[in-house]
């Protein structure tokens, strides 16, 4: 199977390590040329153009911006394109490329370390190559629809934004009381690793089994609680969900 990725910006980048480490016949479009020299140098085994070639019979991962997506043009019929710009629906990416079938994924930011956990949905018939192939970057989803994927746009591509706030305010907290800032980080590293296999269970568990009465854990609980800390994250997915659907109709 030959894969076309168009757009090798971070999140291009991480798609790419990923796919070379799985021996995918990968090549690159990028119109950028400092990007196009230093993946010439990381990459000088795979064929690197600067505008896009015809892309009959290629799988194309579409990794532009999506506010360049009215300028693209492309020729040729694709096997499939695999979208991954955010709060574009698949009827917009159908304008501009013509397939035989059509994915969108909403990967992260860990698909630098393979670690991402990507959404996926669109045509079935397509599912398994595609699931194949986004399982490169680390987890993939598979979801019903385009409206799960831009609920899902929170939970698997934004919040580790968010999360990453949480991280910065738990370690500035251990600072301010006189921890290291090298050994907060240290610790919010495995913390934060650790938390993946707890999430096995609910998380209503977890923390009822850390929190014990009149202990350490309940005094800060009720301070979270009292700040409405679960209530600023549901509204948070909320707005994210408002914004993708905005996007997608520009």
């Amino acid at each position: 199977m030959d894969i076309l990725l168009i757009g090798a910006g971070n999140m291009g980048m991480a798609i790419l390590s990923g796919l070379v480490s799985k021996n995918h016949n990968i090549s690159v479009v990028e119109l950028n040329r400092t990007q196009r020299e230093k993946l010439s140098k990381l990459y000088p085994d795979i064929d690197i153009y600067s505008s896009t070639p015809r892309v009959d019979d290629k799988v194309v991962i579409l990794a532009i911006k999506p506010q360049s997506l009215p300028v693209f043009e492309c020729n040729g019929q694709a096997i499939a394109v695999i979208s991954i710009l955010a709060g574009t629906p698949i009827d917009s990416i159908k304008e501009k490329i013509e397939a035989k079938y059509y994915i969108r994924a909403m990967p992260n930011i860990a698909a630098l370390y393979n670690k991402s956990v990507t959404s996926v949905t669109g045509d079935m018939e397509f599912k398994d190559e595609a699931m194949d192939i986004i399982s490169s970057i680390g987890k993939a989803i598979w979801l019903d629809s385009e409206k799960h994927l831009d609920i899902a746009t929170g939970l698997g591509g934004s919040s580790p934004a968010w999360l990453s706030m949480v991280a910065e305010a738990l370690s500035d907290g251990a600072v301010n009381l006189g921890l290291p800032r090298d050994k907060s980080m240290e610790y919010l590293s495995a913390l934060f690793d650790g938390m993946g296999a707890l999430l096995n269970e609910h998380p209503a568990i977890i923390k009822d089994r850390v929190m014990s009465p009149g202990g350490t854990t309940a005094a800060g609980y009720q301070i979270l609680e009292k700040d409405g800390i679960r209530g600023s994250f549901i509204d948070a997915m909320e707005a994210c969900y408002n914004r993708s659907q905005e996007l997608g109709k520009k």
